[in-house]
């Protein structure tokens, strides 16, 4: 069924529960590849119940699932565009939250060129109503073109520095990160069946843009805000190119005062696989 504009605009979902415990805090963060080197001590605390702490990322995958309703889109060619989180309070590593979800945006590229469509989702506190962090999410539904929609108004992206970056770190995945990812919620075949992604038109699975993002949440922890989760306000990418499993990805990283512009590629491939990144440190 094609996307049905204007009506799209409308889509908005109730308030629905959801919940994680420790050990989905602990599989989160070696999904994202936090504590590689297990004698770590300061990646060791998230995933070691000892002293638990919860990457903020994740408050990407604990409402997993959560939409505003139909709206139209083929997921077998549906892929991460954006993903912006703000956090109005800190994620802790094992809680309950209501997950209500509302489209604000979609653009009409064209047909077979796809569309873009904009929803954000709020997480709520269960006993107080009060809000704990909002999430935009942006798809690019690559099937889904030609339906009458604007073409332009998009927000415009974050702007990087001119400079050379001021960091630059190199963080491995392993050939496996996309099956152990997949456990925080995503079971899109195309991250782990090599038939199904060639269907879709990728040589092989690729990894999460989720689990991307995540790993540029780690360089900003490691290099800006000493592991301390509380301390990143918001975090922001758009996926420009995918990973595979087993690829090194180089985070370049800028900062200026309490924002952190960053970008990701894999050197192998000379490839920019997150483009307009920025996290606004407290």
């Amino acid at each position: 069924m094609p996307i049905a504009y204007p009506d799209i605009l409308s889509l908005k979902s109730d308030p629905k529960a959801y919940a994680w415990t420790v050990k989905d805090s602990a599989l989160y963060a070696l999904g994202v590849g936090m504590a590689a080197d297990p004698l770590n001590e300061a990646e060791l605390d998230f995933v070691y119940e000892k002293a638990i702490k919860s990457i903020p990322t994740q408050a990407g995958v604990v409402a997993w699932g959560a939409l505003p309703g139909d709206m139209g889109l083929n997921f077998a060619l549906l892929v991460d565009g954006e993903r912006r989180i703000v956090f109005h309070r800190p994620l802790p590593p094992s809680g309950s939250v209501n997950a209500a979800c509302q489209v604000t945006g979609v653009w009409d590229k064209g047909a077979g060129k796809g569309a873009v469509v904009a929803f954000d989702t709020e997480l709520s506190d269960p006993a107080t109503g009060a809000l704990l962090q909002t999430l935009t999410t942006t798809f690019f539904a690559r099937g889904d073109g030609g339906f009458g929609g604007p073409s332009e108004g998009q927000p415009e992206p974050h702007p990087i520095p001119s400079r050379a970056p001021d960091v630059s770190l190199d963080l491995a995945t392993r050939p496996d990160q996309a099956l152990l990812y997949r456990l925080s919620g995503d079971y899109n075949p195309l991250h782990a069946d090599p038939a199904f992604a060639k269907m879709v038109g990728f040589p092989r699975p690729i990894l999460h843009g989720m689990c991307t993002y995540g790993v540029t949440c780690r360089a900003v922890l490691q290099t800006y805000a000493d592991y301390d989760p509380t301390r990143i306000k918001s975090h922001q990418a758009r996926f420009s190119a995918p990973v595979f499993p087993g690829e090194t990805i180089t985070v370049d990283l800028w900062r200026d005062d309490d924002v952190v512009s960053f970008e990701a590629r894999v050197q192998a491939r000379g490839v920019t696989v997150i483009k307009n990144g920025k996290t606004v440190l407290g």
